[in-house]
């Protein structure tokens, strides 16, 4: 059974809540989708924690691909990470930035966020210029992240779109954890998982900035 997190963002709490939740419903491998930990108030404990996983496939999210490539039109960004690489060990930089961009499990394609880019995701509702971020995939199944937003439907060129939503700062409205499981090639369930909003929100307030502030009310909320 094959389990997939996505964008758990540092959210240890989330983390620990949706392991016990997937050791429950029998889950011995995982795909881990991008976006593990940068920034947020426990970078290395979500890396620790996730490779205690066994046989887990990784790949890299916009969040690693940045800490070698900062996004220099985009600020805000860059003062929060100034904040959280300066306790980042170098080795690990290295390692996450290395990361492969896209896995094919069981002949399903992964990425973070769309066969083109890791910044640009599909949304819920089919909007123009889909078939350009497919980058030339057809006919198949594409799990992705990036939105935060968990849903599936048919996309162009014969595709089905679905995104297991996010672990550490859902945006669909929920609060719950999302993630999602596959125990045939092919099929695919969503789960939500409920954890301790509040500690996390706290967490991320204590970081302090701007950031820390937007993060926490992401969480709280479940949406922008």
């Amino acid at each position: 059974m094959l389990g997939l997190l996505y964008d758990i963002h540092g959210n240890v709490p989330a983390l620990e809540a949706v392991l016990a939740d997937a050791k429950r419903a029998g889950v011995d491998r995982w795909l881990l989708g991008g976006d593990y930990g940068t920034p947020s108030p426990w970078p290395l404990e979500t890396l620790a924690r996730l490779r205690e996983l066994d046989d887990a496939t990784w790949i890299r999210g916009n969040g690693e691909r940045w800490l070698r490539e900062p996004p220099m039109d985009r600020p805000e960004v860059m003062q929060s990470y100034e904040l959280f690489t300066g306790g980042l060990p170098e080795e690990e930089v290295d390692w996450l930035y290395a990361l492969p961009e896209r896995a094919e499990i069981d002949g399903v394609l992964y990425v973070h966020g769309s066969p083109l880019s890791d910044v640009e995701s599909f949304a819920p509702q089919p909007q123009e210029g889909e078939a350009r971020m497919l980058a030339g995939v057809r006919d198949r199944i594409v799990v992705f992240g990036h939105s935060h937003q968990q849903f599936t439907r048919p996309g162009p060129d014969g595709t089905t779109l679905l995104n297991p939503g996010s672990v550490g700062m859902p945006l669909d409205g929920d609060r719950r954890a999302a993630w999602a499981v596959s125990e045939r090639p092919g099929e695919f369930w969503f789960e939500r998982t409920d954890y301790d909003v509040e500690r996390a929100a706290v967490a991320y307030r204590l970081m302090g900035g701007q950031f820390g502030e937007f993060a926490a009310r992401r969480i709280e909320r479940g949406s922008d």
